[in-house]
């Protein structure tokens, strides 16, 4: 799929909304194409003395009218434009999360968390960017450019034609600049994930680095990347930097034209002073959209930027997922068995293709506690994350209750399935929410029957806040053995059918 289709949708969804913030803009742009011909017949009227102080008032009236007039619809297009590319955002992110919790943990081995970060940060951003300001910017580059350009040539349609001379170089360098643009701000968003990464990682790792003080070689480590990012800036700065003074200068020479040609028109009658201070005027407001022009292009090429990078991961295809006729069990007696089970991973621990489970025959009959041990590596926590399918198998089986997991629905097989990792992982919450783990029909006797069962209880209760202790990031509060034991309980908590412990 393109990567102007996942935005499609959220066009044509938010389509009334844009429809109302674009003639909202455009009825802005019309109304400042108004002033400056108040401005000319004002200034008409003072250099021929034809004017009263009561015309002076009104023209002022009307001025103060347009003025409250362009704030009026000002405020409505932004409401409707920018808050479109603000749902856009959050469909988007949404999306993205979403599609990522279905991927299989094989696409993790091979992705760097601070690239997921970036991703669902700062490349949404500029998504959010390129589809509300890039929007306002096109119509005015457009519209208000042409509308001021046809208000000139009302006035004067020889001088437009010599102000517009150097406006064709403008549309020349955009084409010339835009490819450069769009291909260094990939690079500059790749670096940003890079940075993203690498200080994630430190941060993550503070209490290791400080027990080995190695806080020089830590900064030395993030100093690197933040070069690296800074260096890939600055050669999107060079192209920028070249580009908007380019239109400055573009734009500047229009004006140069105005004052000389104008200048000599008006000296010669032919046409009024009012007319030239509207030419200026109009000018003015043609500065805008040239820029535009200029910042829409830049807005796009980083919004297509990032948009590829979105849809690079949406398009991948999670290797687990439901077949089309999955099956469920509504009940679970827990007879598991391996078949024959080889399997081997495509990256990370065993990237070189060698099994790291081969041939294995297993069979755990209801009711049955086994335990597996064995030398680091040796792959008892690979063959544990295979009940629950975190991995698919390359050969053989493994049945549940007679049935192959790979012909029940994911959804169901986890449903009868409680797993608790070697390392585990809380949440920067409360001990009820770590426990709860989303679940708002969980009742405080229930909360009191786990944590008992993983010799938690009396623990929980010596905390002032008891449940309600807020445990910090990661339970930075608890030791290692509190975390297991608030992981066994959110386990026993959910009342599955077959508890796997690693």
């Amino acid at each position: 799929m393109k990567a102007a289709e996942l935005i499609k949708p959220y066009f044509i969804e938010n389509r009334f909304r844009i429809l109302i913030g674009l003639l909202c803009l455009i009825t802005v742009d019309i109304l400042q194409l108004f002033i400056p011909r108040i401005i000319k017949r004002v200034v008409d009227d003072l250099t021929t003395f034809h004017i009263e102080g009561r015309q002076l008032l009104l023209y002022a009236l009307i001025m103060i009218a347009i003025a409250v007039s362009i704030a009026v619809f000002r405020y409505i297009w932004r409401r409707c434009l920018f808050g479109t590319s603000r749902r856009i955002e959050e469909g988007l992110r949404n999306r993205l999360f979403t599609h990522l919790q279905n991927l299989p943990a094989s696409y993790f081995d091979g992705v760097k968390t601070g690239d997921l970060m970036a991703h669902a940060t700062n490349d949404i951003q500029q998504i959010r960017m390129a589809t509300g300001m890039g929007m306002v910017a096109f119509n005015d580059a457009i519209f208000l450019g042409l509308a001021a350009i046809g208000f000139m040539a009302y006035i004067n349609v020889k001088l437009t034609a010599f102000v517009l001379i150097p406006m064709p170089l403008i549309v020349v360098s955009t084409l010339f600049f835009s490819k450069k643009m769009h291909r260094r701000y990939q690079s500059v968003q790749a670096a940003f994930s890079d940075l993203t990464e690498v200080i994630r990682e430190r941060f993550a790792g503070i209490r290791i680095i400080k027990a080995h003080d190695r806080k020089k070689e830590a900064a030395a480590v993030v100093e690197t990347a933040s070069q690296n990012y800074v260096k890939k800036n600055i050669r999107l700065v060079k192209i920028i930097g070249s580009f908007f003074p380019m239109m400055l200068l573009f734009t500047n020479l229009s004006l140069a034209i105005v004052l000389y040609l104008g200048g000599r028109q008006t000296i010669m009658q032919t046409i009024t002073p009012g007319d030239f201070v509207a030419f200026i005027s109009y000018l003015g407001l043609l500065t805008w959209p040239m820029m535009a022009l200029g910042w829409v292009t830049n807005l796009i090429q980083r919004g297509r930027a990032s948009l590829d990078r979105i849809n690079k991961i949406l398009q991948t295809t999670p290797a687990i997922r439901d077949k089309k006729n999955a099956g469920t069990l509504d009940k679970v007696k827990g007879h598991i068995v391996f078949d024959q089970v080889t399997f081997h991973y495509d990256c990370g621990k065993n990237g070189n293709g060698a099994p790291a489970l081969s041939g294995i025959e297993i069979s755990i009959a209801p009711g049955q506690v086994l335990g597996i041990v064995g030398p680091p590596g040796c792959g008892k926590s690979t063959l544990l994350s295979l009940i629950p399918r975190l991995y698919d198998i390359q050969e053989g089986r493994i049945l549940l209750d007679g049935h192959d997991i790979r012909t029940l629905k994911l959804q169901n097989l986890r449903s009868h399935i409680s797993f608790i990792p070697q390392e585990p992982f809380l949440f920067a919450g409360t001990i009820r929410e770590n426990l709860a783990f989303g679940n708002r029909e969980v009742t405080e006797r229930q909360l009191a029957k786990a944590t008992r069962e993983a010799a938690l209880y009396d623990t929980i209760k010596n905390f002032t806040e008891g449940f309600d202790t807020v445990v910090g990031e990661k339970g930075v509060i608890l030791s290692g053995g509190q975390k297991q034991r608030i992981a066994i309980a959110r386990c026993l908590l959910h009342e599955a059918d077959i508890l796997v412990l690693d």
